[in-house]
Formats: structure tokens, sequence, C-alpha cells
């Protein structure tokens, strides 16, 4: 089981350049995925994306990769047409004006067009660059993840406890639930009748009252809900949806139970079940 928060940084440098890559996981019920790239590494979100998407299924998730050269990268050129025109321009004017003044080499390389820059792009070299540094952030990514899920899963498991101590309480209590309803049944034929009870439809009433209000197939159930739940656990690295929906055929079951049986104990069981099943369902939150 993991979580859907995280953090990792990772950075790696040598003598041409520094990458740094970063990823945040927060809770969200599908994958949300922003890739945040200096403008020279555009070309590499679509493949990052990709990668991402492999690893975590569930979470919004923030990657963040910076790129820092410490060599130039660039080729500059100078454009000595258009250094001559300006030079002749700017001589000529001061000759027409008076001016006893050549025009300094400052002048003319500040002039568009004199010098000519042109940065130097290998889109392989950036992507054998970064693709280690954010692999490695990955994994650090998701044993963070794997961590902060244990913790999870162990509060879970243990309020799965919880309900299933819950359903075994209860069905100890079935006995009572068919004495309540057969003692009720006699005091209002009795309140009616007075003496004159007739056994034989005391019973009859009894078993059409305790067809309505069994819960056994409810706890046939919510057993079977709460295995399927543990097997989910440990059979799925990420659980989250298949275990949200069980939680919701669980509380329907609960739900039922409650409703149905009048006994007291029952109803503080039910009580409990409700508590520990809310507890479980908060922690699913962050759960892949």
């Amino acid at each position: 089981m993991k979580s859907m928060t995280g953090y990792a940084y990772r950075e790696k440098s040598d003598d041409a350049v520094t990458v740094s890559a970063e990823i945040k996981g927060y809770n969200s019920r599908f994958l949300d995925l922003t890739v945040n790239l200096p403008p020279r590494l555009s070309f590499l979100e679509p493949g990052i994306r990709n990668y991402i998407a492999s690893r975590f299924t569930r979470g919004k998730i923030e990657v963040t990769l910076r790129l820092r050269e410490t060599r130039s990268g660039v080729t500059v050129t100078v454009n000595t047409e258009a250094a001559r025109a300006y030079w002749n321009a700017v001589s000529g004017l001061a000759g027409t004006l008076g001016i006893d003044e050549k025009p300094g080499l400052g002048l003319i390389l500040g002039l568009e067009g004199v010098l000519e820059t042109e940065k130097n792009r290998d889109d392989e070299k950036y992507r054998n660059y970064t693709s280690p540094v954010l692999a490695d952030a990955a994994d650090q990514f998701e044993s963070e993840r794997i961590r902060e899920g244990k913790h999870t899963e162990e509060d879970i498991r243990s309020h799965i406890a919880v309900l299933e101590s819950s359903v075994n309480n209860v069905a100890s209590h079935a006995p009572e639930l068919e004495k309540y309803i057969k003692e009720n049944l006699r005091a209002r034929f009795e309140e009616l009748l007075g003496d004159k009870i007739d056994e034989n439809r005391i019973l009859a009433e009894t078993a059409v009252l305790l067809m309505k209000y069994t819960i056994s197939e409810e706890l046939s159930r919510l057993s079977s809900h709460l295995k399927e739940f543990r097997l989910e656990m440990e059979r799925n690295p990420s659980p989250g949806k298949k275990l949200d929906f069980l939680c919701q055929e669980i509380n329907r079951e609960i739900n039922t139970i409650g409703s149905k049986t009048p006994v007291l104990d029952v109803s503080r069981a039910v009580v409990d079940m409700k508590n520990a099943l809310e507890n479980i369902r908060e922690q699913l939150r962050n759960v892949e």
C-alpha cells in the first residue's frame, strides 16, 4: 500500500551542467500531473508524462526539472558587412555635422545585427542529462510513498479488526433478537387477548418477523467484504479505488443491520462499526 503524498529532490552536476529534479505528491482521486520545465527542455514533457504515469496511478503530482549550464553553449559571429555599413554611415554623419570624431568599436558592436548569437541545442544531450536524475527522484518519491503507506496500512488494519470483532459481536446476539421478538409479540397478544394466547400463533408470527428482521445475510455479506478488503490490501499495490468501493458496500450492510435490529447491544456495535469505517475512509483518501 502506498501513500499519495510524498516529496523527492535529486541533483547531479558535472563540469558542464547541473540538473535537478523535484517531485511533490498530494491527494487526488485520479492521476493529475503537472510538469514544470525551462523552455529549452520543453520537448521532454511528453516523455516525462509517460514515464511518471507508468510509475504512479493516482495523486496530484508536480514534477519540476531545472537545468543550469556552466558552459555558455552559445556561438557568437560578427556580421562584418553590417559593421562596415554602420561605420560608413556614422562616419559620414560625423563629417556632415563637422564633427572630427570617428565611431568607437563599442558603439558599432552595440548596433543591431553586428553580433549574432546562436544557442547550441543538443536534445539528446539534455535527455541524457535529465533522465537519470528524474529516475532517481522518482525512486526516492516512491520510497517515500511506500514508507508513509505502511503507517496508513497499519492503522487501517486496526480498524478492520474492530469491524470484524463487531461482526462477531452482532452475530452472537442473534438468539437475543429471536427472544426479543417473541417476548414483544407475547406482550402484545396478552394485552389484546388476555389469557387466551395461542402459542402456535405466537410462533408463526415470530417466524414471520424473524424473516423480516433477520440480519444473517447482511452479516454474511459484511464478513465477505471484510475478507475481500484484506485480500485486496495484500495483492494489489495500488488498491485505493477498489478499497473505496468496498467501503461503500460495507457501509450499506452496516446501515441495514442498524435499521433492522432493535437489540441495544447490536445498536452499540453498529455505532462502533460506523466509527471504524469512517476512520478507514479517512485514511483511504491518502492511498494510491
